[in-house]
């Protein structure tokens, strides 16, 4: 049962971690659709 709460907690704090990585890549991929989106409305 320890191994078990152990590893949950292990399991917790790698999500969190992961979550900010994940948070970071999506604001690197919204700023290049936005870039997109920009170079389109000026090729209008």
């Amino acid at each position: 049962m320890a191994r078990f709460i152990a590893l949950i907690l292990i399991a917790g704090s790698t999500l969190l971690a992961a979550c900010n990585t994940i948070a970071g890549a999506g604001e690197d991929i919204s700023k290049g659709g936005q870039a997109i989106h920009n170079s389109a409305e000026e090729a209008k």
